[in-house]
């Protein structure tokens, strides 16, 4: 059974996530907003259709590399294994730094080929930007997966959530006042923002380091840490074509200007989950723990309270957002309205993500990394194709209903196989 200290420092170490991911939230919607406003429904499309390329293209150079690095920190501090730490710390940045620059690479070769065969139209220099934000994007996600595993939560989360979009808004209003703000112009001061963050982040947590870390000699068990991370980069590259096929699609299927309207409800419906991402950012390390322990018990108690942190907030988050859906969306610009309908499927995709639990990282943090990528994989593949479908015959609400279907299976599976390999219930009806 856990501690009273162990629940405590989760109680806290979740505490100071939730602000962060409060803060964060406000942060990140105040600039998607103002963004919208300044660029228009077109290019703000085009710049959001740009943003969503270079996340899907960091992910898959992350290799799944950042989920190892946050399961065996946490166990390399336990042990007190500085060479194995110190070594995991600056081999893998090194590695997925080479890894991503290659990646960007690679894609500046395919958008010169696309150049040649075909015509880009408006995300020509968008489209290569986000390209370039490849490195930058891959490397933030690697150091805040390392820093949360020192469950140095705030420091993990809030340059990229918080610094990242301040930086951004501020550039953005900066350029506006001298010259037109376009997408292209817009890509440019992310890439700037981003590597600004990097930068700083990283010169913090250097400083910050213990100096048996830092000291040589550090042991680099690369084979180990590839072993673990390709059934993991297989899940994480899924999660991204879950998360972004319906962006792509909609500006392959339909236009610029459906991807801005969409892209508002995106925006909007992730305010209902907001609260899982700030306990699971605590919870991760300590699944970990408990599950090296073989600590049933204290396993299902702590998926129990956080079913019930996660599920009441996010409910009723839903419902306000429900109730005051038109004038939200008109934050943005008067023809964001028209995503009222795909703003509330989302919303109940969001929903059974949040009542299933924690089951992403029950599989992730333990052993069973494997079946948890074959379930996102499938789902990856229905996810396109309902998008293919649904976008065909009901535009934005077709791809809205066809994530949210697949939010609804990957969630509902990865439950199933929780139940039958870990033997916890996580989900909300479970806590009743």
């Amino acid at each position: 059974m856990p501690s009273t200290g162990l629940l405590t420092k989760f109680a806290r170490g979740a505490g100071a996530a939730l602000t962060v991911q409060l803060l964060s939230a406000v942060t990140l919607y105040g600039a998607q907003v103002w963004l919208a406003r300044w660029l228009g429904t077109t290019a703000y499309g085009v710049y959001e259709y740009a943003t969503a390329v270079s996340i899907i293209g960091a992910f898959i150079a992350s290799f799944g590399l950042p989920t190892v690095a946050l399961r065996l920190v946490s166990a390399y501090r336990a042990q007190s294994d500085w060479a194995r730490l110190g070594g995991l710390i600056g081999g893998s940045w090194r590695q997925l730094w080479l890894v991503s620059i290659g990646m960007a690479g690679c894609g500046t070769a395919v958008w010169g080929w696309l150049q040649t065969t075909r015509d880009l139209g408006v995300y020509t220099w968008p489209l290569l930007l986000g390209i370039w934000s490849i490195p930058g994007l891959t490397l933030l996600g690697l150091q805040k997966e390392i820093i949360r595993g020192f469950q140095q939560i705030v420091l993990a989360f809030a340059p990229s959530l918080i610094g990242q979009p301040l930086v951004l808004l501020g550039l953005a209003a900066g350029w506006r006042s001298q010259r037109p703000f376009t997408s292209t112009a817009a890509m440019g001061l992310s890439l700037t923002a981003i590597l600004l963050v990097l930068a700083v982040q990283w010169i913090w947590f250097q400083c910050q380091l213990a100096p048996p870390i830092r000291r040589p000699p550090h042991l680099y068990e690369t084979a180990q840490w590839w072993r673990i991370a390709l059934p993991l980069m297989l899940m994480g590259g899924s999660f991204m074509i879950l998360s972004h096929t319906d962006t792509l699609m909609i500006g392959l299927l339909l236009n610029a200007q459906q991807v801005g309207i969409y892209s508002a409800a995106l925006k909007t419906a992730a305010w209902v989950p907001f609260i899982l991402m700030a306990v699971n950012a605590m919870a991760a390390p300590l699944i970990a723990m408990l599950y090296a322990e073989d600590d049933q018990v204290g396993l299902q108690q702590l998926v129990s309270m956080i079913a019930r942190w996660m599920f009441y907030p996010a409910l009723a988050m839903a419902i306000a957002i429900g109730l005051c859906s038109r004038p939200i969306l008109q934050l943005f610009g008067a023809e964001f309205i028209a995503a009222q309908g795909a703003l509330v499927a989302l919303m109940l995709g969001q929903l059974v993500n949040v009542g299933a639990g924690s089951v992403g990282y029950l599989m992730t943090m333990t052993t069973y990394q494997n079946q948890a990528a074959r379930v996102m994989a499938a789902s990856a593949l229905v996810n396109v194709m309902l998008n293919w479908v649904g976008i065909h015959f009901w535009g934005i609400l077709g791809a809205a209903i066809a994530t949210a279907l697949s939010m609804a299976l990957w969630n509902i599976w990865l439950y199933v196989l929780v139940v039958k390999h870990l033997g916890v219930r996580p989900s909300i009806l479970d806590t009743f």
